[in-house]
């Protein structure tokens, strides 16, 4: 189910805007204030960030700059300035999509549903082949040669970063914005215990990783060392 975080001062738009996505099978959050927007943007991890301009607390624009400065949420700006120049603003800030107030529900549900193809591995990517275990990043699943392999939320989140940015460096700073929340990045004994337990569950050997690797000091990448095909989605 499709995670969505609300965030805007106008209560009874808030609620009723909740309702209208509930009842259209996403699992919705909601905020009135910048702050506990933040918040709890850090703690659920949402798929994507409704997130209101004219906020009492914080600025639209800053607590979007705050958002992007751990996460790659797609964010979907609202707001009742209609000016190109906020829209623009909001769009350099790190939005992906704005939407005027007043706006039809059928045209929100058309942005949504963009930003979060957008935001989907292509078709080739979306399952990750390697010779110990599959990750089908859509549907959060790993299966290994004895079924299904169960991670943690916390754990997910750590490999689904990872295996989004495969072969490349993912600093620890990084991780732990991302995993654990906008407020952390020097606790690297969280990633020394999570990185050995997902050793545990999916390396064919923890002590010596294939998939799984440490760079110094300096983070962590996923790797497939040797030459695999990526399966195609049922019906591509």
């Amino acid at each position: 189910m499709t995670r969505i975080l609300i965030v805007d001062d106008e209560r009874p738009f808030l609620q009723a805007l909740g309702v209208s996505l509930r009842a259209r099978g996403y699992e919705t959050y909601t905020a009135d204030s910048g702050g506990e927007g933040l918040r709890l943007a850090a703690e659920q991890h949402p798929d994507v960030l409704i997130l209101d301009l004219g906020l009492p607390d914080i600025d639209g624009l800053e607590a979007l700059k705050a958002i992007r400065a751990w996460s790659t949420v797609p964010v979907l700006v609202l707001s009742a300035r209609q000016a190109e120049a906020a829209k623009v603003s909001a769009l350099d800030a790190g939005a992906d999509d704005y939407v005027t107030k007043p706006f039809s529900f059928n045209e929100l549900q058309a942005r949504l549903r963009a930003v979060l193809r957008r935001r989907l591995p292509s078709t080739e990517d979306a399952l990750i082949e390697t010779p110990d275990f599959s990750i089908d990043l859509p549907s959060k699943r790993i299966v290994g040669p004895g079924g299904e392999i169960r991670l943690t939320p916390t754990e997910w989140r750590f490999v689904e970063l990872l295996v989004r940015n495969e072969g490349k460096l993912v600093t620890q700073r990084q991780i732990l914005k991302e995993v654990w929340g906008p407020e952390y990045g020097t606790e690297t004994d969280y990633l020394r215990t999570y990185i050995a337990a997902i050793r545990r569950k999916l390396e064919p050997q923890p002590s010596a990783p294939r998939y799984f690797i440490t760079e110094p000091r300096m983070g962590y990448r996923f790797r497939r060392p040797d030459p695999v095909q990526t399966t195609h989605a049922a019906g591509s």
